[in-house]
């Protein structure tokens, strides 16, 4: 620990909506800034909430350096991302969100733990952000094998990819056509 303020497992944390968080993985502190991100964002009544991060190595393990892990909550909104991804040709997959993986976050001492553990740990950590979202569409891109490059690219140079923001402005730009 670097100090005596640092989080530990086991701590319980509040967040910004208000729900309690059980600390179990100390690694898994960006989603604690995300949740109370997406907690704060619910209050302006967002048309949709798409969120980016690279979130989990799992996403690496499961869909290689390539390829935006994509999870969400709305069909629809799901549907326009994969749609642009198509378009703008970054590569997006969806994996599933189903209520099942919410047991892996469940917590005896808090309304939830911060990590669901090494099984399915990118659908975990979008089922844990996706209990801060509230009513709104919601979209997660785990980017966290295509945001850099270990070699140059036809059109992307080696290094920080820049991935998804065609994706983003194709979605934008059809999103200001309707």
């Amino acid at each position: 620990m670097p100090g005596g303020s640092a989080l530990k497992p086991g701590d319980i944390l509040k967040s910004y909506s208000g729900k309690t968080i059980e600390i179990v993985n100390t690694d898994a502190e960006g989603r604690l800034i995300l949740a109370d991100a997406l907690s704060y964002a619910s209050k302006f009544k967002p048309q949709a909430i798409i969120e980016i991060a690279t979130l989990t190595g799992a996403c690496v393990v499961a869909l290689g350096d390539d390829v935006i892990g994509m999870l969400g909550t709305d069909e629809k909104l799901k549907s326009e991302i994969s749609q642009a991804a198509r378009e703008s040709g970054e590569l997006v997959w969806e994996l599933p969100l189903w209520d099942i993986y919410s047991e892996q976050i469940k917590s005896d001492i808090a309304d939830y733990k911060n990590s669901g553990g090494r099984a399915a740990g990118t659908i975990t950590a979008a089922m844990f952000l996706s209990k801060f979202v509230g009513d709104f569409p919601w979209v997660h891109l785990d980017i966290a094998g295509p945001a850099w490059f270990e070699k140059d690219r036809p059109y992307i140079p080696k290094g920080a990819s820049g991935i998804p923001v065609r994706l983003l402005v194709e979605f934008l730009k059809k999103r200001a056509g309707k």
